[in-house]
């Protein structure tokens, strides 16, 4: 990369991660994939009961095959052969692990998460219930404000992943939003009955947080994940 250019995204990273501790969240940094696994393997204890979100972040960045290391007891909602229902009952019981796994749809550099999603399990876990959640989370998704964090899931992340979920939604067919227009009244809202089969039905803001680090943003300094 051209030692200017990353020069502007470390500075981008330094104010993300300063407002990010002033929001009372934990906070660390690696260069690489590599170094996700490394800083994982002493923070995780082994036999912990761990709960996961779908993610490309995660699996690009090796944490699922580090979880399914046997190292701990992981509930795998994609584990093989499990019927729906048992899918429903391992997601349920997410809430009740000892840490949990996401990754996000953006930063934003005043120190906030952003988080879209479809069947909402994500967002209950990050609310409320494991003990101790890691956010992993690429360079990539640094944006300056929660404008740019919205206008990012409805330009990429989620016409990305309705594609890789084979989903029949406007956004997979265009690469775009049906409702991508953003202003102070209309920020992240698609209107009622426009998009049916969307992925893109709660939307989630994490700013300073009550109880300080059970939220740890891992930030790698390279791109992961849509």
């Amino acid at each position: 990369m051209d030692v200017h250019k990353e020069k502007i995204i470390r500075l981008s990273i330094k104010r993300t991660m300063n407002n990010l501790e002033k929001n009372n969240f934990g906070v660390s940094y690696v260069p690489d994939r590599e170094g996700v696994i490394s800083l994982l393997s002493s923070l995780v204890p082994e036999n912990s009961v761990i709960g996961a979100g779908g993610s490309v972040t995660l699996k690009e960045s090796g944490v699922t095959d580090f979880l399914r290391s046997g190292k701990f007891s992981y509930l795998d909602r994609y584990a093989s052969a499990l019927s729906r229902e048992e899918v429903r009952e391992v997601t349920r019981a997410h809430l009740a692990s000892d840490i949990y796994f996401s990754s996000a749809n953006a930063l934003t550099e005043r120190g906030e998460i952003y988080v879209v999603d479809g069947s909402n399990n994500r967002l209950g876990a990050l609310l409320w219930g494991p003990a101790k959640v890691y956010v992993i989370v690429g360079q990539n998704k640094i944006v300056r404000n929660l404008s740019e964090a919205v206008n990012r899931v409805k330009t990429l992340a989620a016409p990305a992943n309705a594609v890789r979920l084979s989903k029949d939604t406007h956004c997979s067919k265009t690469g775009i939003c049906i409702a991508p227009k953003i202003s102070d009244e209309n920020l992240m809202a698609i209107p009622a009955g426009t998009c049916t089969n969307g992925i893109c039905s709660s939307f989630l803001v994490l700013g300073h947080q009550n109880i300080p680090q059970r939220i740890h943003v891992i930030i790698v300094g390279e791109d992961l994940g849509y």
